[in-house]
Order: structure tokens, then C-alpha cells, then sequence
């Protein structure tokens, strides 16, 4: 006889809770210094990112496997070598996904791109099909 309690079954948070945890005491989608809606990609766990767009939200998760040739960061649109880029899979329907190469230094990314390049980046991937409304 197992003990299920000794290995827990893996939890799953809906979007609203990952939202929560990111921008604890928000009641309204999260907006930045300016009063404009947050807009970001975020470092989650397990190597995943969250791209946040005011109210929706999106879950980047990491291909593993190495590339074998030059990568182009869809994000700031520089040139990475394997070590420095990676491939995400970001799931935008049922049974759809969209494949996106962004550069391991996400801070780093974020400001080479700007706002245009995440609010380009955002009109990629949103709006996701899979209930990412966030409020």
C-alpha cells in the first residue's frame, strides 16, 4: 500500500493565482508606474516565463534540447549563439502552439527590445484562446 501523501500529486495554478503571485493586492489588471498596463516577461520556475499584457497572460515553456546553429531572439531581434538563446513553446489555442526564440538574460532582452519590442511581441502571442482573461 503507497502513501499518496508522501508524493503529492504535482499542483497546477490557474493564470489568475500565477497573476496574483507576480502582482500580489491586484484588483484591477496591473498597471506600471505610468498607469499604463503591465507589460513583461517574467522568469516563473522550472526555466518557464510569463509574458503579462495588462489582463492577459501567457506561458512560455522552454523546448530542451541544443540547437545547433545561430539563434535570432524574436524579442530584440539579435543574433545568439545556443548557449545564449533558447526556443519556447507557448500553447495560444487548442492544439496550437507558437514556437518563440528569446535570449536566456530576459532582463537584458526586455530593455534591448523596449516597449515596442514586448507590445510586438504581445500582439504575437495574444489574445490566447485557453481562458488567459485575467479579470
Amino acid at each position: 500500500m503507497s502513501d499518496s501523501s508522501k508524493n503529492p500529486a504535482p499542483q497546477s495554478f490557474s493564470a489568475a493565482e500565477l497573476l496574483q503571485e507576480l502582482f500580489p493586492g491586484s484588483e484591477d489588471a496591473p498597471q506600471d508606474m505610468s498607469g499604463q498596463p503591465t507589460l513583461g516577461l517574467y522568469p516563473v520556475a522550472d526555466g518557464r516565463l510569463a509574458l503579462v499584457h495588462g489582463r492577459q497572460l501567457a506561458e512560455f515553456t522552454p523546448l530542451h534540447g541544443q540547437a545547433k546553429n545561430a539563434l535570432h531572439c524574436d524579442l530584440c531581434h539579435h543574433t545568439r549563439s545556443p548557449s545564449e538563446a533558447t526556443i519556447y513553446r507557448v500553447v495560444v489555442a487548442q492544439r496550437r502552439s507558437r514556437y518563440i526564440t528569446l535570449c536566456r538574460s530576459t532582463e537584458h532582452c526586455q530593455s534591448r527590445a523596449g516597449r515596442a519590442g514586448l507590445e510586438a511581441l504581445a500582439e504575437r502571442v495574444f489574445p490566447v484562446e485557453s481562458g488567459a482573461e485575467m479579470f
